[in-house]
């Protein structure tokens, strides 16, 4: 019998497996496009927010079998965009093809730091 769904892990990125004494860990916000299709995904995004006006059609693209990320804070990803610290923000991804997207947030806040990841609603 065959399977009726595929899965895929986005966010993979080995780390080492003891500490390294350097690290300077820094929090951040990422957002990781898969593109499974033969040809490249031309993104569209629109970021919304709570006080003032969307910026929409960012355009983003992601070639053919490839998986794409970058941090929020990457100005030259979002076409000039600054996400300021602290900004409640909502992101749109319009795509001409079938990709997946996750969200991942690295908070350090704290002594004991705290990684979400989560993969975007489709509709």
């Amino acid at each position: 019998m065959a399977d009726k769904k595929k899965w895929y892990i986005v966010d993979g990125y080995r780390p080492s497996p003891t500490p390294d004494p350097h690290a300077n860990y820094r929090g951040h916000e990422s957002i990781m496009i898969l593109n499974t299709n033969d040809v490249d995904a031309h993104v569209r995004i629109s970021v919304y927010f709570e006080d003032k006006d969307p910026v929409e059609n960012i355009p983003y693209v992601v070639p053919a079998k490839r998986v794409r990320c970058f941090t929020t804070d990457d100005k030259e990803a979002l076409c000039g965009l600054e996400l300021g610290i602290g900004e409640q923000y909502s992101m749109e991804f319009d795509c001409d093809v079938d990709i997946i997207v996750q969200y991942g947030r690295l908070d350090v806040q704290q002594p004991n730091m705290a990684y979400m990841a989560l993969i975007a609603h489709n509709i």
